[in-house]
């Protein structure tokens, strides 16, 4: 494993002029869109949030992000001030008028603006807004060479404090295990939960391959091992049926990671990437296996060829 923090690159970000967001209802020039120093949203994280994937002008699974996204605010009991219906046309709206038919779209709704005290019922009314930009997690080289990734000591938080099935803005969690991983000289950390079981990654869902009498099988974390459910996630299990593939949910420990003969990563940012490494110990042959490589490419051809929406 690299000992030096490698540099990590990002797509240098579209100039500000002809970029819209859509805010409360209004889409405004990019360099105008500014959210109120006193939002909760800002000082408190209090908030929930959707990263949305487009291809060819077709919004992956939009309608499956905007219920987990009603479903996070729920939890947190914030109204959202739109209907899923006027949500989903401003999710198109935004996209129409930033001239991206591949983009990464942020939805966010935070609690709004309110005093400075953390009482959420002093906000009148919550802010909206979306943003349809482009994103790289990862350098093109990775996705067809594999990732390097530790095990962080940074533990998923307890499920029974704040749900991993609520998207929130308050990502510091993931945040200080992603500066372990950096620290490390590599791209992603593994995080563990309180009884020491893989959970998810900082920014990603996570399988394994193993082979049990020569079947391949695909293994995921239950839910109850405190991870998000990902969009992405349910949209790779699917594939793994189509290709009869088998799927197991079952709790994960290192000792999984270490022997697992593939590991792969899902996220809507992410897509899909292999894992050849983890904690120094090389992952099966060290290149993207063939499970992985045939769910990458079905995939790849899936978001292309027709996004499914719903």
């Amino acid at each position: 494993m690299r000992t030096d923090p490698q540099p990590i690159t990002q797509p240098k970000p579209d100039p500000p002029e002809g970029r819209r967001v859509w805010l409360n209802g209004k889409l405004i020039p990019a360099a105008k869109a500014a959210v109120s120093v006193f939002d909760h949203g800002v000082l408190y994280g209090d908030g929930v949030f959707e990263g949305i994937r487009a291809y060819n002008g077709r919004i992956l699974k939009l309608r499956s992000h905007l219920r987990r996204l009603y479903d996070s605010a729920k939890a947190i009991r914030l109204q959202i001030p739109l209907t899923p219906d006027q949500l989903e046309t401003a999710t198109r709206e935004t996209l129409a008028a930033n001239g991206r038919p591949d983009a990464y779209i942020r939805l966010c709704v935070t609690r709004g603006s309110g005093t400075l005290g953390i009482n959420p019922f002093l906000c009148p009314e919550p802010t909206v807004f979306i943003i349809a930009d482009r994103i790289q997690l990862y350098p093109p080289n990775l996705y067809e060479h594999g990732l390097e990734v530790i095990t962080s000591s940074v533990i998923r938080n307890h499920p029974a404090s704040l749900s991993p099935r609520i998207k929130s803005l308050n990502y510091l969690n993931n945040i200080l295990a992603k500066i372990q991983a950096i620290d490390a000289g590599v791209m992603e950390a593994v995080m563990l939960n309180h009884q020491g079981h893989v959970a998810e990654c900082t920014g990603d869902n996570i399988f394994i391959v193993r082979c049990f009498e020569a079947e391949p099988t695909l293994i995921t974390p239950p839910l109850h091992a405190g991870l998000l459910e990902g969009v992405t996630m349910r949209l790779v299990e699917s594939l793994a049926t189509e290709a009869e593939i088998p799927l197991k949910k079952m709790d994960l420990t290192r000792h999984d990671l270490y022997t697992a003969d593939e590991i792969l990563l899902t996220g809507t940012a992410a897509e899909m990437i292999a894992v050849t490494q983890v904690d120094g110990r090389v992952i099966g042959t060290g290149v993207p296996g063939p499970i992985t490589r045939h769910l990458t490419e079905a995939f790849q051809n899936l978001v292309h060829r027709h996004a499914p929406e719903d």
